[in-house]
């Protein structure tokens, strides 16, 4: 088996490579500048971060041990490898790129790149990572242009919103009957563009659009998602969570009012309160210590506003980024409370299947350091029809949602999306 080929389900041997990060001038001042026409790994923010591209190793995974076998497999690799890092700062040395299906059946993925140039601070470093059999030279950096997509349609998925809002309305009765206290709702969008998509267009506009946004691309999975599942640097373990959400009108007095409508609203502040507590629920047991805010504050976006809280923790053990994102997924920020029970109403009356959509998407690095997210915000390239994507949104549902009131709400996830594939 090459390096290149994927890796499936079940224990695979882990590849022996030959990893060296060195500083480097010249880069593009846009990171996302550098990536190829295809197959491009991304993890951008505020213009820091790191793309990449090649595959020098790869695992595929699902069922139910999917992130304890990508765990094993990658503490395997990076036993194996060997590693030369002259720079040393989060991000250089090895590093892979990951995404996680919502459910156990989705699909879910770790992907080692061949090539990643990354950014932190004022330093710039590329990263080569090849077969310990075949050492692989810095390549020379070129900027490249992507190519712009024009007359993008989009269409109702799997429901319309009309048949979405009846779903919230059924939601709503099954929770006020005590059924549950909050389920996560998703909708899917289609949108088909005139020629193929290439996917560095709209990367390129979502992080230009939302700087403070996590942009992101694995597998052809893209997106800009505000939402940090869970953060580990240096004994550090931070995530931010976001629950209720107004929309934004462009008028600034109006938004400030409604940013304070919004931190008064009692459905929201529910909503709110069912997600931070799952978080640190989950987070304690790996916490020496940790800090839960007792009152959220109002995130600003350009397009929407949420309540948001950073939960921030000391690290008690030596779980992983990965591993601590194994014991947030998912949160009730992305499905509900209480979780078995809102997971199994999501199955029965969502009629979609999310892939890996509001799943964990992130990286992380030979220590275990590294940023998950939830992939929020995103949409799934077609791999059968390069014209098509799939974009996703999701309002979180208690017992006092106005099913016209989420269905306005998912509208305003999906703007982010459709105005990076408009032309």
């Amino acid at each position: 088996m090459s390096l290149s080929d994927p890796v499936r389900s079940g224990h695979q041997p882990a590849p022996h490579l030959v990893i060296r990060s060195q500083p480097v001038d010249g880069v593009s001042a846009q990171l996302m500048d550098h990536l190829p026409t295809e197959g491009g790994l991304a993890w951008v923010r505020r213009g820091d971060g790191q793309v990449g591209w090649g595959v020098a190793a790869r695992l595929d995974v699902a069922g139910s041990n999917r992130f304890q076998d990508a765990v094993s497999w990658w503490k395997e690799l990076v036993a194996a490898a060997v590693i030369r890092d002259e720079v040393g700062v989060p991000g250089s040395g090895l590093v892979c790129f990951g995404s996680f299906g919502f459910t156990d059946q989705d699909p879910s993925e770790l992907v080692v790149p061949e090539v990643i140039v990354g950014r932190r601070g004022g330093t710039t470093w590329v990263t080569t990572i090849s077969p310990a059999s075949s050492l692989t030279a810095p390549p020379e950096l070129v900027a490249n242009e992507p190519n712009p997509v024009y007359d993008v349609t989009f269409s109702d998925g799997a429901r319309s919103g009309t048949d979405w809002s009846s779903i919230v309305a059924d939601a709503v009765q099954r929770i006020t009957a005590g059924e549950l206290d909050k389920v996560v709702l998703a909708r899917d969008l289609i949108a088909i563009a005139e020629q193929p998509i290439d996917l560095r267009w709209p990367l390129r506009r979502l992080a230009a659009a939302y700087p403070n946004c996590w942009t992101f691309s694995v597998d052809g999975l893209i997106g800009a998602t505000p939402e940090l599942l869970v953060r580990r640097e240096k004994g550090l373990i931070t995530s931010r969570v976001l629950a209720g959400t107004i929309r934004r009108t462009g008028d600034d007095a109006h938004d400030l009012a409604l940013a304070a409508s919004l931190a008064r609203s009692s459905k929201d502040l529910e909503e709110h309160e069912y997600a931070v507590r799952s978080v640190a629920e989950a987070l304690k047991p790996h916490c020496k210590s940790m800090q839960v805010p007792e009152t959220p504050f109002v995130l600003h976006l350009p397009n929407v506003m949420h309540l948001a809280s950073d939960v921030a923790g000391v690290a008690a053990n030596g779980a992983s980024a990965l591993g601590l994102a194994a014991a947030l997924h998912p949160s009730a920020a992305i499905c509900g409370t209480p979780t078995p029970v809102a997971r199994n109403l999501i199955g029965e009356i969502e009629g979609m299947q999310r892939g890996r959509f509001s799943g964990p998407v992130g990286w992380m690095d030979a220590a275990g350091d590294g940023e998950w997210c939830i992939a929020l915000r995103c949409g799934q390239a077609d791999p059968d029809n390069p014209r098509r994507m799939r974009l996703f949104a999701g309002a979180g549902i208690v017992a006092g949602s106005d099913p016209v009131a989420e269905l306005a709400e998912t509208n305003a996830k999906l703007v982010p999306m459709r105005d990076a594939l408009g032309d």
